[in-house]
């Protein structure tokens, strides 16, 4: 062990002293105690690795009048006194003078004490194993009297634990206390911060929070388990900051995979948006991330992706956003996401004309059947004029369904369910046309292997588009089924043509639902048949993925009560019990990582099915339980999840995203709507 190690701050130290702690992990006679101040973040690293409570122990220095900075000895909880003989009898200190320091200081002591339990008494150490822990020792006067007050409460093992200190003090403790673990041992040593990047002064309500998380989530005293859930979940749980693991975490979760895809509990949350793109930056700046594939229709993404190379006509991120016009708008035309489109515009522009160089963002889903026949259209126009004619004569058949007639998904569903054959026929013959187009454009080369993809991929989602919406009519759970296999197969087909254009690997980061992201087979829907997205990425790419989820416990939302509905801010109700998002509300952090397959015992603690939490772009909060929970066993739905305890709801760029105008008739489409909305996700 190296004696030279600095360490980031308390907390960093408290998981390194954890480890060499690891033989009392989740023995119920343990007992952690953390000096204040200093010491308690330390104890609560500790405490949380090793699934035990946690106590405060209060000491206090007993200053010399006139020359407070001088210790003449300390006094602990539990009124134990010890004295500097050496300060007392050089300066001839009196005993009154010694018992007025003291009153003065055990009044202070209890105060602290009272301050920081909230009230709750003291735990009992006789009996127990107590491991006393601090921030680092010079003289170890502080940690000899702890160490005498809980032989005097007869303590059944005294284990002294700090990260560094001078090898005669760790000495001199050895022979003190049952055992004493001193991380680092520097020589010469100068002072404790001196084994700190970050030695910030722990305050009073620093330690006050860090007692209270531990507290609430551990049984009652005499209850006869202390290696609750929770605590199980705890021992093993990251720090992230703004719900972004470090680049060490992050990296090591991501390692050499090529697809990473990243959740969200819901449609309408900040902290989600904003940890995604976060995490999507260091990915594409470190580990060469080549594309982002979202849960957005694909010709709405594909202007976003003309903007970001540096194509197009849409001067700032904003005017590329316009083409999420339609409801949802909010799910991409809001803050978060145009910070990050202007971002990936700054990034790309720093590699001036090297196109391969340069990160796309690009769309997975199929909804856009009236855009894409648009998009296929226009493509038809640069290579055969006569077909492209004839095709936009026939594609006026769908002009009765209004100018809405993408984002109205009923009147879609209708078309191409109710019997009627010419819609399909339309789509039959620009399928047809596309295909000799893609002989013509390779005749004259006045087409890029770009044009060329994104006109394929326009005519493969018209083709799963109308599918997707003849299912939808008939109802059942191939709709679905449908939608998850074309974004797998987009995913694909963009893998495939990044590959070509770079010359090598293609990394990309996927942005859809926790509904998308994890494996259907570890959940309740299985039963149904479902699939989704994540299960099928790591059916087909096998150790090269990475399905990452987000939840929440409470907060707000940005969601509407019903489909086509403005947007509004809705408050996201506490978690039902029995659901992994109050299970991640117990472990007591506001935020964490927790990669599922190193945390071996969370994992074995998440393998159990439970309700999980799914917020659409739909929130009713009236029928909560029926409307947004399923069962599912975390553990094997997900690598790794981020959980954020309170959450923000998302800012859209409009106020509000009011109703689409127009719209078909409800005759006959009753039934498909509700199915509709509840799925939509």
């Amino acid at each position: 062990m190296s004696n030279n190690r600095v360490f980031r701050d308390r907390r960093d130290a408290g998981r390194f002293l954890a480890g060499l702690l690891d033989q009392y992990r989740c023995r119920p006679d343990v007992l952690v105690l953390g000096l204040a101040r200093g010491g308690v973040p330390l104890a609560y690293e500790v405490a949380k690795d090793l699934a035990a409570p946690l106590d405060t122990f209060v000491v206090r220095k007993l200053g010399v009048p006139g020359q407070e900075e001088l210790s003449m000895g300390s006094i602990a909880s539990g009124g134990v006194l010890v004295l500097n003989d050496d300060v007392v009898r050089g300066l001839n200190l009196s005993s009154e003078v010694i018992r007025r320091v003291a009153e003065a200081e055990g009044r202070e002591l209890l105060r602290r004490e009272q301050m920081f339990r909230d009230g709750r008494p003291a735990m009992d150490g006789s009996g127990r194993i107590v491991i006393v822990v601090d921030d680092g020792l010079a003289t170890g006067a502080s940690m000899r009297a702890t160490v005498l007050a809980l032989r005097r409460s007869r303590a059944a093992r005294i284990v002294v634990a700090v990260p560094a200190a001078p090898a005669s003090t760790c000495q001199e403790l050895r022979a003190l206390a049952d055992e004493a673990v001193c991380a680092t041992t520097p020589s010469p040593f100068f002072a404790v911060g001196q084994a700190y990047w970050d030695f910030t002064q722990v305050t009073d309500e620093g330690v006050r929070d860090l007692l209270h998380a531990a507290a609430i989530s551990r049984l009652p005293d005499g209850a006869g388990v202390f290696c609750t859930e929770a605590a199980i979940v705890r021992s093993e749980i990251v720090q992230v900051k703004d719900g972004i693991p470090s680049d060490d975490v992050l990296f090591d979760l991501v390692g050499d995979a090529d697809l990473v895809l990243i959740g969200a509990a819901s449609h309408g949350t900040h902290e989600f948006y904003a940890a995604r793109a976060a995490m999507s930056r260091r990915l594409i700046e470190e580990k060469g991330f080549a594309a982002v594939a979202a849960e957005a229709d694909w010709p709405d993404a594909l202007r976003v992706n003309r903007f970001v190379r540096g194509h197009g006509e849409d001067v700032t991120a904003e005017e590329a956003l316009r083409g999420f016009e339609r409801f949802p708008s909010w799910m991409w035309r809001n803050t978060d996401v145009l910070d990050f489109v202007g971002w990936l515009r700054e990034h790309n522009d720093r590699f001036g004309g090297h196109e391969s160089a340069k990160t796309g963002f690009y769309g997975l889903d199929l909804y856009s059947l009236y855009r894409s026949i648009q998009e296929l259209i226009s493509y038809l126009e640069r290579v055969d004029p006569a077909a492209a004619a004839r095709a936009r004569e026939g594609y006026s058949c769908f002009d009765h369904y209004g100018d809405g007639f993408d984002g109205q998904v009923y009147g879609q569903a209708a078309a191409f369910g109710a019997g009627e054959t010419r819609e399909q026929q339309v789509v039959d013959h620009l399928v047809d046309l596309y295909r000799h187009a893609a002989d013509y454009a390779r005749r004259d080369g006045r087409l890029t292997e770009d044009d060329y993809f994104f006109a394929r991929q326009n005519a493969r989602t018209v083709h799963a588009a109308a599918d997707f919406y003849r299912s939808m009519f008939a109802g059942g759970v191939s709709s679905w089924n449908l939608r998850d296999q074309h974004m797998a197969d987009t995913l694909d087909a963009l893998a495939c043509h990044l590959r070509h254009r770079r010359s090598g690997p293609a990394k990309i980061v996927v942005w859809t639902h926790n509904s998308h992201v994890g494996d259907a087979s570890a959940t309740e829907v299985a039963a149904r048949g479902e699939r989704t997205l994540g299960q099928l990425v790591r059916h087909r790419h096998p150790g090269d993925c990475r399905l990452v989820g987000l939840t929440t416990y409470a907060g707000a939302v940005t969601a509407a009560a019903g489909w086509d509905r403005p947007a509004e801010r809705k408050r996201v109700r506490p978690a039902l019990r029995g659901s992994l998002e109050e299970l991640f509300h117990e472990v007591g952090e506001k935020e964490f990582f927790l990669c599922l397959g190193s945390a071996a015992w969370a994992a074995g603690t998440l393998t159990s099915a439970r309700l999980e939490r799914s917020i659409g772009v739909i929130y009713r909060p009236e029928t909560e339980r029926q409307s947004h929970y399923f069962r599912a066993r975390a553990a094997d739905r997900f690598d790794a999840v981020i959980h954020i305890d309170d959450t923000r709801a998302v800012e859209p760029l409009e106020r509000t995203a009011g109703r689409n105008c127009g719209g078909p008739p409800e005759t006959s489409l009753r039934g498909m709507k509700g199915h509709f909305e509840e799925s939509y996700v």
